[in-house]
């Protein structure tokens, strides 16, 4: 193909910023299609209409050819619409359309998760089935026939193998291809078989060779399966998902299979959106050349958490979803033995009920020198990001991780277990040459993350200048969504030609 041929990309995802998030798949979901946008490409984004998203913030409109749509999820007639709005940049407006169901989406408290009961919705299978129908819905109603559908997670599993099946020999999308973009291996969209009727897809399919691993239907296998390309989100993680069966778990045999057609793109950050020296979310602005005005974004934080300011007391941040995958075993296990060390802990985030519960009984106890918001609020984020020290990022896999690139770009320092995307974009500081931008662990073990933990606090209390070297590398860091975009964009054109 033509590397002038400007694309069709439909980018379906489950979270997209500024709309809904959970985790950082909302910053690529929102990001990424506006840098496509830019190389000139037509992308339009497709995402469930959550009831927390503001239609009138937002003006969320109705299209007269996309209401009422039915379609079936196994003897049930559901019935659907697809609302339209833009996703504002700074230099381009896309499309977006928003999967709109009362019962699937609209009245639930939040995305996955069922807060009363701290598991995800027992009809997640049926939620997801109707977001993977409704895209070959709205092309045949709007007759815009992508080059290529981009598929993000589990919750989109089930695209490519309806464009192999349903729809091989529909002469509307019989030449659109898929690619698949795992963000996280560690949630497979997981059901019992029996929700295999409701899919639809053909009986054939009804075993481990189609869509079945491990006597469940998997999503995520689906996707690996079927997808005409497959990538992950850096380099690191994309040749562990072969290597490393605590990575990949049972999937592995299908990873290694499928491995010459999975390629490794580290994504990029907004910097429109994550930049210090115009972040209107933040307490005061600043830059590697003016770190004083970052001491005003640890007041600021402090406050907010009610800590008492000290300027020799770092304050060190966790933002993200509260799971193991995540590192937060490592944290509850290391607890105790951090609140005995010279620091502030904030965490904020929401996820398994055990963190929620594990953490909210620790702030009475700890109250001078822990505090959590058990929530997510984007422009809380931010000030964490600002008015952090450090921000403690103990993944047991990462595929690429946004909040240390966040956290080097804003001068706090990130303490990271050496895994996937974190291993790609922080380099583990050298005491002898002075060099690095962060604290690496090895060993996923809680004494060794406290280990980084104890030697970053003790470089930042002894030797500011120092202190500051690490700061200062970590801000020339350059994670430019334009690199990643043109990467997406060759990966397209090598899937469609």
């Amino acid at each position: 193909m033509a590397s002038s041929k400007k694309l069709k990309i439909l980018f379906v995802t489950s979270e997209v910023v500024p709309f809904i998030k959970t985790g950082g798949l909302a910053d690529v979901s929102s990001a990424l299609p506006q840098k496509l946008q830019e190389l000139g490409h037509q992308v339009r984004i497709v995402v469930p209409k959550y009831g927390a998203i503001d239609e009138r913030k937002y003006k969320i409109h109705e299209v007269v050819r996309l209401k009422d749509l039915t379609t079936k999820i196994g003897e049930k007639d559901v019935v659907f619409s697809l609302r339209s709005s833009f996703l504002v940049g700074q230099k381009v407006r896309v499309q977006i359309y928003f999967l709109d169901n009362e019962d699937y989406f609209g009245n639930r408290p939040s995305l996955y998760i069922n807060p009363l009961t701290g598991n995800d919705f027992e009809d997640n299978d049926e939620r997801f089935i109707l977001l993977a129908k409704s895209v070959f819905e709205l092309i045949s109603k709007l007759g815009w026939v992508p080059d290529i559908i981009h598929c993000n997670d589990w919750q989109c599993g089930l695209i490519p193998a309806y464009q192999k099946t349903l729809f091989k020999d529909d002469e509307t999308f019989k030449s659109i291809k898929t690619l698949f973009t795992i963000h996280n291996l560690s949630f497979q969209g997981e059901f019992p078989k029996s929700s295999f009727s409701k899919t639809g897809l053909p009986e054939e399919l009804n075993n481990t060779k189609g869509v079945i691993h491990d006597g469940k239907i998997n999503f995520m296998k689906t996707a690996l399966t079927f997808a005409d390309s497959i990538n992950t989100v850096s380099e690191t993680y994309a040749k562990e998902l072969c290597k490393d069966k605590e990575i990949s778990g049972s999937l592995q045999t299908l990873l290694c299979k499928r491995q010459k057609d999975i390629a490794g793109i580290i994504n990029g950050i907004d910097s429109s959106i994550w930049n210090p020296e115009k972040d209107n979310h933040i307490a005061k602005k600043y830059s590697s050349k003016d770190l004083e005005s970052k001491l005003d974004n640890k007041k600021a934080l402090a406050e907010k958490f009610g800590f008492e300011f000290d300027e020799n007391t770092p304050i060190i941040s966790m933002i993200g979803r509260l799971y193991d995958t995540k590192g937060y075993d490592l944290v509850k296990d290391a607890f105790a033995e951090l609140m005995k060390m010279n620091l502030h802990l904030i965490i904020l985030g929401t996820g398994e009920k055990k963190y929620s519960k594990f953490f909210d009984s620790q702030l009475s106890k700890y109250s001078k020198k822990f505090s959590c918001y058990l929530g997510f609020d984007d422009e809380l984020a931010h000030l964490i990001e600002a008015g952090s020290d450090m921000f403690l990022m103990p993944s047991r896999t990462e595929p690429c991780g946004l909040n240390q690139m966040y956290s080097l770009i804003y001068g706090t320092v990130p303490i990271v277990h050496e895994t996937g995307g974190l291993a790609d974009t922080v380099e583990n500081y050298n005491e002898k040459t002075k060099t690095g931008t962060g604290f690496v662990f090895k060993k996923y073990d809680y004494k060794e993350m406290l280990k980084e933990i104890k030697r970053a606090i003790k470089i930042y209390s002894k030797n500011n200048s120092d202190w500051q070297k690490i700061m200062k590398e970590g801000m020339k860091q350059n994670f430019t969504w334009l690199n990643s975009a043109k990467n997406y964009v060759n990966l397209y054109k090598d899937i469609v030609s």
